[in-house]
């Protein structure tokens, strides 16, 4: 299976991007694993609605652009649906089944994902109604498809 993650900003974080080299290592004995940065735009506090589905907009050109033919989107998205570990796992083995050995997961920046990227994806997920910094969301995302590869293949790690 091919899993991408497309995520707006950098990781500056030095712990941060220890754990999600860490997680990306791991997951290398399940998955082909491809992490796409695309640039975040200026986002002052102050900004009108406006600007914020601007800068949203914005983001998600750049997000759009590295969705490829045949990728299952899922977006996170805290009006999503929540999944616990095990039905996080189930479904990426649905999806394999299914023929999609290509998912693609979209983590938006601060302000959240367009309404282009959102109309785009196949499953809008959701980890918790708490708004999470998507550098963090990052890492928690790959520590929770590595454990869903642990439980599909039935091996000690996620109890």
């Amino acid at each position: 299976m091919n899993i991408t993650i497309i995520s707006v900003g950098k990781i500056k974080e030095k712990y941060i991007k220890q754990g999600i080299d860490e997680y990306a290592k791991r997951l290398s004995r399940y998955s082909k694993l491809n992490i796409i940065e695309v640039a975040d735009e200026k986002a002052p506090e102050n900004l009108s609605d406006t600007e914020m589905e601007i800068v949203k907009s914005r983001e998600g050109e750049n997000i759009l652009k590295h969705i490829k033919e045949g990728m299952y989107i899922i977006a996170l998205d805290i009006k999503g649906k929540m999944l616990s570990s095990e039905e996080l796992a189930e479904k990426m083995q649905d999806l394999a089944i299914s023929g999609n050995s290509s998912i693609a997961f979209i983590i938006g920046g601060s302000l959240g994902l367009s309404k282009e990227v959102l109309k785009a994806c196949n499953y809008k997920l959701s980890f918790s109604p708490m708004t999470f910094p998507h550098q963090l969301m990052r890492l928690i995302l790959l520590e929770q498809i590595y454990r869903g590869f642990r439980i599909i293949k039935g091996e000690p790690y996620h109890k």
